[in-house]
């Protein structure tokens, strides 16, 4: 995604404000926002690179000035919305259409713990993947421009890095988020020097680790 969505490496955002024992969340709704986000993921209509997408959906002028949880809400309505667990009318009303049908089984209770400690995360490791790229090998990584989602962030593209080590294979998140296959491929841990990232006025003593999928990169 390129837009107001990929703020990493902007300039002009002003100072980090850390907020001394910040709260878990600030509001009881954020909380209740929390909530329901993970409940309805467990009827798997989406993935976590389709509900980042969905984040990016939001218009810029909201996406800045929405809170954390606000933009979750937000993605989450759209989410149901668009899978149709829920209609927009629905939504506004607050009320069930007449002959809606309820999705079963029932997210209850004694399900939670269960839910919230398996993510379902597929084992990093398969033999049957090879790596395009090994520790201590330069790459530069592609100077591409994804309409769609990408982890890919803007300021690294066209750079040159070295590869640190090899995290294993993971979804391909350009692809999961829009039902195109999980593309599963090595992840890296790439090293790059901040001057080749932000020039001459970094620090020399500097760098920085960004984790990159295969199809990100190349041979240097």
């Amino acid at each position: 995604m390129n837009g107001i969505h990929d703020m990493g490496g902007m300039h002009g955002m002003g100072p980090v404000q850390a907020e001394q024992n910040e709260p878990t969340f600030h509001e009881p709704w954020e909380g209740r926002t929390y909530g329901l986000t993970r409940a309805m993921g467990a009827w798997r209509k989406w993935n976590i690179d389709t509900s980042r997408f969905g984040i990016e959906q939001i218009a810029p002028a909201d996406y800045l000035r929405m809170s954390y949880y606000e933009k979750w809400f937000v993605r989450l309505v759209g989410l149901l919305v668009k899978t149709g667990l829920v209609s927009r009318s629905e939504v506004e009303t607050g009320k069930p259409d007449p002959g809606s049908v309820k999705t079963k089984p029932a997210l209850t209770a004694d399900r939670v713990p269960a839910m919230a400690l398996n993510r379902d995360i597929e084992s990093s490791h398969d033999p049957n993947i090879v790596p395009r790229f090994k520790a201590g090998q330069s790459v530069r990584v592609k100077d591409i421009n994804p309409s769609g989602h990408t982890r890919l962030p803007r300021y690294a593209r066209g750079r040159v890095g070295r590869i640190h080590l090899d995290h294993g294979v993971y979804n391909f998140p350009d692809t999961n988020a829009h039902g195109l296959g999980e593309k599963r491929q090595h992840v890296y841990s790439v090293r790059f020097a901040a001057r080749e990232l932000w020039g001459d006025q970094a620090s020399p003593n500097d760098s920085v680790y960004l984790d990159l999928w295969d199809d990100y990169l190349e041979h240097a």
